[in-house]
């Protein structure tokens, strides 16, 4: 199994928690993480800058295509940012318990 890191981004601190704690009760993510963020990206013909939170779930890439749809579901955003990488080096004790603790 592949360990992955899905993040996106959210415009309040509520919102972050909230869709922290729903993929975490899925089973679809061990864990996450919210932290806050200065972002700054163009959107409909202008640059906006502002503050964000970043949340990070952990989860396995086969559950990958359910984080991205639970995510499009709860999200605020017109066209929220949705994006994996694979953890490619990682403690095998670790990865262990990421893959144990979503719905496998």
């Amino acid at each position: 199994m592949t360990v992955i890191a899905v993040v996106t981004t959210v415009g309040n601190r509520k919102e972050a928690r909230r869709l922290a704690r729903a993929l975490v009760e899925a089973r679809l993510a061990a864990c996450a993480h919210v932290s806050r963020i200065e972002s700054v990206y163009s959107w409909k013909g202008a640059i906006e800058q502002g503050k964000e939170y970043r949340v990070l779930f952990k989860t396995i890439e086969e559950h990958y295509p359910a984080v991205e749809r639970a995510i499009r579901e709860l999200h605020a955003y017109e066209l929220p940012a949705i994006h994996a990488f694979a953890m490619t080096h990682i403690s095998p004790d670790y990865a262990a318990w990421i893959e144990e603790n979503v719905g496998v």
